[in-house]
Order: C-alpha cells, then sequence, then structure tokens
C-alpha cells in the first residue's frame, strides 16, 4: 500500500533519527545496508523510502539540521532589534552545537566528518543560512547600520568574523574558548565599526591598507 507524502516524511524521519542513533552506538559512520537491516522494513519498502545512500543522507541532515532551521526562522521573524536579532542568529545555533559538543564529542566529531565528507549534500541549508543573513543585513542597513556596503559585501566580511560560531567543527578544536560573550563582542563591534564608507568609525577608520 502507498504512503501518503505526510507518512512517507514521518517514515523517512524515522529512519534518519534510528541512523543517528545507530552512528552514536557503534561511534563510526552507516553504510547503506547496515541501515537497510536494521530499518525493520522489507529492502523493496526500504528503497522506495530512499532511492540511495545519498537520498538517506539527505534525510539524516534534515533531521540533525532541523534545530538550527527553526531557531534561525524564529529569529527571522523576531521583531528584535537589529543588533540583538543578528547575535541572536548566530548564537541559538552556536548554542545548540554545543550542547551537543559536549554531551558527546565522539558523537558530535563523527557527526561533523560526515558532513565534511558530503559537504555537497549539506551544501543547501548553509545556502539557505547564507540567504536568512542576507535578511538581516538588509533590516539593518535600513537602521543605518553597515553603510556603504554591498549586502554581498556585507555577508561575507560578516561571515568571515563569525565563522568559528558557525562551523560546528571548530568547537572541537577551540572547545570552550568559544562561548556567548566572545560572540556577542564580536557582534558589537561589527555593528560599531563595520562600514564601507571613510572616515572616523567607519571600517577601522580605514587605517590598514592592503600590501599592493
Amino acid at each position: 500500500m502507498a504512503l501518503t507524502q505526510t507518512a512517507r516524511e514521518a517514515e523517512r524521519e524515522r529512519i534518519a533519527r534510528h541512523v543517528l542513533d545507530l552512528v552514536k552506538e557503534r561511534g563510526c559512520e552507516v553504510p547503506w545496508t547496515v541501515a537497510m537491516a536494521e530499518s525493520g522494513l522489507t529492502r523493496a519498502r526500504f528503497e522506495a523510502l530512499f532511492a540511495d545512500y545519498d537520498d538517506l543522507f539527505d534525510a539524516v541532515a534534515q533531521t540533525w539540521l532541523a534545530p538550527h532551521m527553526q531557531v534561525m526562522e524564529e529569529v527571522l521573524a523576531s521583531h528584535l532589534p537589529p543588533q540583538r536579532k543578528m547575535y541572536e542568529f548566530f548564537r541559538r545555533r552556536f548554542a545548540i552545537s554545543q550542547a551537543r559538543f559536549r554531551e558527546d564529542p565522539h558523537f558530535f566529531t563523527i557527526l561533523c566528518e560526515m558532513g565534511a565528507a558530503n559537504f555537497e549534500r549539506v551544501r543547501s541549508y548553509v545556502d539557505l543560512a547564507d540567504h536568512y543573513l542576507c535578511e538581516l543585513i538588509a533590516e539593518a542597513q535600513a537602521e543605518g547600520f553597515f553603510a556603504g556596503l554591498g549586502i554581498d559585501e556585507a555577508l561575507s566580511l560578516i561571515n568571515q568574523m563569525v565563522t568559528v560560531y558557525t562551523m560546528p567543527d571548530a568547537l572541537i578544536y577551540l572547545g570552550d574558548k568559544l562561548n556567548e560573550a566572545k560572540l556577542a563582542r564580536i557582534v558589537d563591534t561589527m555593528f560599531i565599526g563595520l562600514s564601507g564608507e571613510a572616515g572616523a568609525g567607519a571600517a577601522g577608520v580605514n587605517a590598514l591598507k592592503v600590501a599592493s
């Protein structure tokens, strides 16, 4: 009997969560054949849900990243002031990753390695985060921040400033050196000085010149 779209999505999520549990339990990435054997489904039913390993990985990534997507959308829909909104956009995702890392560093590391090995499969989530960030930049610019910068330029600069808070595997190397207080200072600095205009108070007063 064919599954409804809602039932199919629920079953895909159930299997994806089970795969995550298997990865945590066994301490390594779970091959397609093992995922199928451990799913409790017939081969035909499993293949009806997942066309191949990439499709299964997509479901696992969607499940793992769902909390990040939720908090980004919540922040985007909020009516916080631009500076606080930008901070929460990064802080809430960082808090999720930090809690997961502290709970089980080994499992967290494996998931980061899986994401790196399948980066093209998770690129759409990175692109979506950038899209949301562009909306926050536009809102901030409407209130006078980031003057003289194009949205794409501001996006690139901001991403480079906060990259260690948005790349989960940075926690593996930096651990408790990353914290919300430091992130707040980075966002404060960003709003105070990030500008394309010359003059006092702009982009570090434009004092540094790129060597030619």
